[in-house]
């Protein structure tokens, strides 16, 4: 049994990969947050670098990034590096 080590990027890059995951989805903030299961102020703190995601939070806009296939990746890896 593999235990699969949780998504942790650091701010400001964590609010950078949301911003851009959530234009590459073609999502408003609104839907976006919605999509998450947080509200609207919510998603716009994680963009704004003002908060973090919760570890399920983070969770689920992993799972959005492998729905994006290569392009989800490559969005990973780009803030990954830093």
């Amino acid at each position: 049994m593999s235990i699969k080590k949780p998504l942790i990027i650091n701010q400001p890059e964590v609010g950078k990969l949301i911003r851009e995951l959530r234009i590459c989805t073609g999502l408003t903030q609104e839907k976006f947050a919605a999509s998450l299961g947080v509200t609207y102020p919510t998603a716009n703190r994680w963009e704004n670098g003002h908060a973090r995601p919760s570890p399920l939070a983070m969770q689920k806009i992993e799972t959005l990034l492998q729905k994006l296939d290569d392009q989800g990746q490559k969005l990973l890896a780009k803030y990954l590096r830093n």
